[in-house]
């Protein structure tokens, strides 16, 4: 199966900016589309599905007044908790946003409206299991979300999900999973995948609206800051162990699973003062500019694939 040429135009190095709940925003999604990166957000970013239609207009028209950037999506959350989905999707299909990037459930409905008005729909996996739901209901793509990854992440090393979801997907597949720079995306690429899912890198930026805490506890964080917890979604999450302290939690003894919640209802105070990040943070000591990054990870791609060729010649 071949990419979507509408995910292919204006793409500068095969990266898809993940979709960070409370992060992402206009700024960050049309600044990552305008330099070659397709630049995401989850609905759920504003509190009404009224402000979600203000959204897409708003990066509809900026991106419409400077044609040849990439695509761009959003993610909708399909977990029953969500009780915003129909609505969302609504104004999705409205805007006729390219792709969309379903997580925490499958809704079958969903892919057919999406499909229905020509979109995509892409969706995050963590096993293989959750890859055959996924693909059996229809969806056009997968993403492979892997050990290491910040916020909700899988807990199977990246070179062992992707060779077992390519052992039955041949279509689009994309990784996320401490890719922090373009190395790491050709590494990427060179596992079979399509594209790379990087999230934390991209939070890191005056686009993204993190707290200037968030941004500087990445500064200083290394790998050994990371903690996985159940304890405040439900399910298995990176986040800085500096910020669970600063709430009171022991990193090392989280507790029992919270009760699975990912809709807008309910306490969201530990997603605000409680803060993710991937196991990628040792590689990232500056807060440039998302357009900045952008062409970053673009050089540091090509820089990769002669490094590559060049080695080839060796062997």
């Amino acid at each position: 199966m071949t990419i979507p040429n509408c995910l292919l135009h204006g793409l500068r190095v095969p990266v898809i900016a993940a979709p960070m709940f409370l992060i992402s925003t206009p700024d960050l999604v049309v600044e990552c589309c305008r330099n070659g990166v397709i630049g995401t957000f989850p609905a759920l970013n504003q509190r009404t599905t009224e402000g979600y239609d203000v959204w897409l207009t708003e990066i509809s028209e900026r991106l419409a007044s400077s044609p040849g950037g990439a695509a761009f999506g959003v993610n909708l959350v399909a977990h029953r908790s969500n009780a915003r989905l129909a609505a969302d999707l609504e104004v999705t299909k409205m805007h006729r946003v390219p792709l969309v990037i379903t997580s925490l459930g499958i809704d079958p409905e969903l892919i057919e409206t999406v499909h229905g008005y020509g979109g995509l729909v892409f969706h995050d996996v963590t096993t293989v299991k959750f890859a055959e739901r996924a693909i059996a209901a229809g969806v056009d793509g997968l993403i492979a979300v892997s050990h290491g990854a910040g916020a909700h992440a899988g807990a199977i090393n990246p070179f062992a999900l992707v060779a077992e979801i390519r052992s039955i997907w041949e279509g689009p597949l994309a990784l996320g999973g401490a890719i922090t720079n373009g190395a790491q995306v050709a590494a990427a690429r060179m596992m079979g995948v399509d594209f790379a899912y990087v999230g934390t890198r991209f939070l890191a930026t005056p686009e993204s609206s993190a707290q200037a805490g968030h941004r500087d506890m990445i500064l200083r964080a290394t790998v050994e800051d990371i903690s996985l917890s159940r304890g405040v979604s439900g399910l298995p999450a990176n986040f800085l162990r500096e910020s669970l302290a600063a709430a009171g939690l022991d990193p090392n003894d989280l507790g029992p699973s919270a009760e699975r919640n990912f809709g807008t209802t309910g306490n969201l105070k530990p997603w605000r003062d409680i803060w993710a990040a991937g196991q990628g943070v040792g590689s990232i000591s500056d807060l440039p500019p998302t357009g900045e990054i952008c062409i970053r990870l673009a050089q540091e791609y090509e820089n990769a694939l002669e490094l590559s060729e060049r080695l080839k010649l060796k062997f």
